[in-house]
């Protein structure tokens, strides 16, 4: 059939010349799809014929349309409706249709009828004598196939009454090509044995081969989804320094998996509704006796600073086999045998499946894989929990973390970690974490000013984040389409490297937009000097480039609640340079301010308005929330957001070398001092309490290496941290914690 179909449009062309797909199936009376896959046939022959794709718009009818097109327009019935010169009431003509209201208006409009109210009772008469139904012309001839002989505009008209509908129809514009004939001949697709040896070969004509096509897919194995994200979390441990932990043990008994971890006999966790139990073998013994007494007396009658739980603690509980419900039962075994080798700080791994009876969702499976770290060393706080947790979400490619206190048996802190799944559009939780106890790890022998930090989380739930699977019974278990497991790509965490090449490149982007007001500034007043005939200097954006006509107007708008104490620090370094003149007021707004604030800075508090050149500062009082707001004027520039950026601009002012210069975007230096600026404004000022004790976490390195933040002198970075330090009434805890730094700061306020 289809070759007959190509024999015909073959014939047509031949006898007619180029034509088109649609009109071939009016001619053929063929459907145009048969005919568009004859077309695609003939393609496949070579040069036979030439073929172009081509768009067409067609006008065809709506029903309503068809319906004027029979009876008339709308307008047209109404109009005939109406009896001579005697006329008939509006509600008589509204019965004639459903059409009535539409056909009334518009023959309103068209001058057709009108309203004679001269009788009393209004009543609708013909206007003029006859007319012409334009509409029903035109409409029959569009559906008669001659659409072009009615304008495009009254086509749109009739579109927007819902009369006709414009389609879009794809064809193809035919025409001979190059090797055009009227015979098909198919040309062979494969050599054979029979052609080799008969010699028929010779007279066939053969399918050109098409490198660019794609072969059959070699059939293979391929790995799991968990399978994928397993190895890089593993490899990222790795690269963390961290070593695996032997997790091939599934079945475990109640004494590592529960009392070890000091959770007592009576935990809800250890009925049989929330963990496998084996019953056979039932039981098991260990060979720890000494060590299995040590956890009874703590359980039973406190020790090392406990109280315990003061119950009788029973050895057949601890007997008991199960299927281990966290891999925190290997955990303690390590830790355990890192008591008897001799401690030495270590970092433990593992990622290896546990068992639970939990209720099936779309979350929850009674099977899973849990990952887990363990850091043990001396004297580690929350804080480095929390700069751990954040550093390996990181390299996840997770940044957008939450962490909410909760409770453990063994941990103390404890706290849930939660991210945010884009695909179920809201938080999961993805982990748990915490400081082990001391009832925990001192009966193992470890020693008292050890800690142990761990954390948990599934590996499941970032598997389902990373390929946006929304249901985990789709992930694991009887419902797994293996398609899905065949189609899934590598894993490719979305890992961020804190390489110093790309700390350079972010600080600089973030350096243009911070000092893009100060380049302002230096542009503006370098144009006013050249056109009051002044030597321009290129030196870079001084203060004396910045003063217009000998002053510089500055106003600071701040928030009581959040004084911007380096501000007032930054004054008084500016002063040994040039001269300044202050001046504090209170927004109407505002009440009760302390005597302090009012005198916010230590010296020059009266604006005197005699004293010419040098800078003049306002300093306003008023409800503006954490970000103080900083306006220059007189300049075309916007205003200066957050204390950390003003301490900036206010630091660029300065000449030479106090220690505080801050005006060459170029250098390490300054690029680490932007790196912890942008860590203060975000993790102290605006963060929550879990970024700053990160925060803490990772200052504490620092402060512990030199006496200051970036080095051994102050900068603006140790004033910003001390100001925002002082809102947050942490002062003090710093000044105990790093006396030297704090001897440095003492200089300056």
């Amino acid at each position: 059939m289809a070759c007959d179909i190509s024999q015909r449009i073959l014939s047509t062309i031949n006898e007619h010349g180029p034509t088109d797909s649609i009109k071939l199936s009016a001619l053929l009376k063929e459907d145009h799809q048969k005919i568009v896959g004859a077309v695609k046939s003939l393609q496949s022959l070579g040069n036979v014929i030439d073929v172009s794709q081509e768009t067409i718009k067609e006008w065809k009818l709506t029903e309503e349309g068809k319906i004027v097109a029979e009876k008339g327009s709308h307008e047209a019935r109404v109009y005939y409706a109406i009896p001579g010169d005697k006329g008939i009431s509006q509600a008589e003509v509204m019965k004639e249709g459903p059409y009535a209201k539409v056909g009334f208006s518009k023959a309103m409009s068209s001058g057709w009828i009108c309203i004679d109210k001269s009788s009393g009772s209004p009543l609708v008469k013909q206007k003029v004598p006859s007319i012409v139904d334009s509409v029903k012309e035109n409409l029959c001839l569009i559906l008669s196939n001659e659409a072009d002989k009615v304008s495009d505009a009254l086509k749109q008209d009739y579109k927007k009454r819902k009369l006709l509908e414009e389609s879009i129809i794809k064809c193809y514009a035919l025409k001979r090509g190059p090797e055009f004939s009227l015979s098909i001949v198919k040309a062979e697709t494969d050599l054979n044995t029979d052609m080799i040896l008969s010699g028929s070969w010779a007279g066939k004509e053969f399918k050109e081969y098409n490198f660019d096509a794609f072969g059959l897919p070699p059939s293979g194995g391929h790995l799991h989804p968990l399978l994928k994200v397993r190895s890089q979390f593993r490899q990222i441990f790795l690269e963390m320094g961290f070593s695996e932990m032997p997790t091939d043990k599934y079945v475990e008994n109640s004494f590592w998996n529960f009392d070890a971890l000091f959770q007592p006999q009576q935990h809800p966790a250890r009925d049989a509704h929330d963990t496998f139990f084996l019953l056979d073998p039932q039981i098991s013994t260990t060979s720890e006796m000494e060590y299995l007494r040590r956890v009874k007396n703590v359980h039973s009658k406190g020790g090392f600073g406990s109280k315990g739980y003061g119950y009788e603690w029973k050895l057949e509980e601890a007997q008991k086999n199960l299927l281990r419900t966290h891999t925190t039962a290997v955990s303690a075994r390590m830790l355990y045998q890192l008591a008897q080798d001799g401690f030495k700080p270590v970092k433990y791994f593992s990622i290896d499946r546990v068992f639970r009876n939990e209720t099936l969702d779309a979350t929850h499976l009674a099977e899973f894989h849990q990952v887990e770290g363990v850091v043990a060393d001396f004297n580690l706080t929350l804080g480095h929990l929390i700069g751990f947790m954040q550093e390996f979400f990181r390299k996840l490619g997770i940044d957008q973390l939450k962490f909410k206190p909760t409770y453990n048996p063994y941990t103390e802190p404890s706290m849930e970690v939660y991210c945010f799944h884009n695909g179920l559009n809201k938080w999961i939780e993805v982990g748990n974490s915490g400081v082990f106890r001391p009832e925990m790890l001192l009966p193992m022998g470890l020693p008292e000013n050890v800690t142990v930090i761990a954390w948990g989380l599934s590996l499941e739930r970032p598997t389902m984040i990373k390929y946006g699977i929304d249901n985990i019974r789709d992930l694991v278990g009887p419902r797994v389409n293996l398609q899905m497991v065949q189609d899934n790509p590598i894993c490719r965490l979305d890992k961020t490297k804190s390489s110093t090449g790309d700390l350079m490149k972010s600080v600089l982007q973030q350096w243009d937009q911070i000092f893009k007001e100060v380049e302002n500034l230096r542009k503006e007043v370098q144009d006013l000097k050249v056109g009051m005939g002044e030597s321009g200097d290129s030196t870079g954006p001084g203060i004396d480039d910045l003063l217009i006509n000998g002053s510089l107007n500055i106003c600071i708008f701040a928030d009581p609640v959040r004084p911007p104490y380096s501000l007032n620090i930054l004054v008084n370094i500016l002063r040994q340079q040039i001269p300044i003149t202050t001046a504090v007021h209170v927004h109407s707004s505002m009440e009760n301010i302390p005597d302090d604030l009012k005198n916010f800075f230590s010296c020059g508090e009266v604006l005197d308005k005699n004293v010419s050149g040098g800078i003049s500062i306002r300093l306003v009082w008023k409800p503006v929330g954490l970000d103080p707001t900083m306006v220059i004027t007189p300049t075309s520039s916007g205003p200066i957001t957050g204390e950390v950026n003003i301490a900036r601009l206010m630091c660029s002012f300065l000449k030479g070398d106090l220690g505080l210069n801050y005006r060459h975007p170029c250098s390490l230096n300054t690029l680490l001092i932007d790196h912890w600026l942008d860590l203060i404004h975000k993790d102290v000022i605006h963060g929550e309490k879990s970024d700053l004790a990160s925060f803490e976490g990772r200052i504490s390195c620092k402060l512990k290496e030199a006496q200051c933040v970036t080095g051994n002198e102050i900068t603006i970075v140790d004033l910003c941290l001390w100001s925002a330090l002082k809102n947050l009434q942490l002062e003090k805890k710093f000044i105990y914690q790093y006396p030297k730094w704090y001897e440095k700061i003492s200089q300056y306020c």
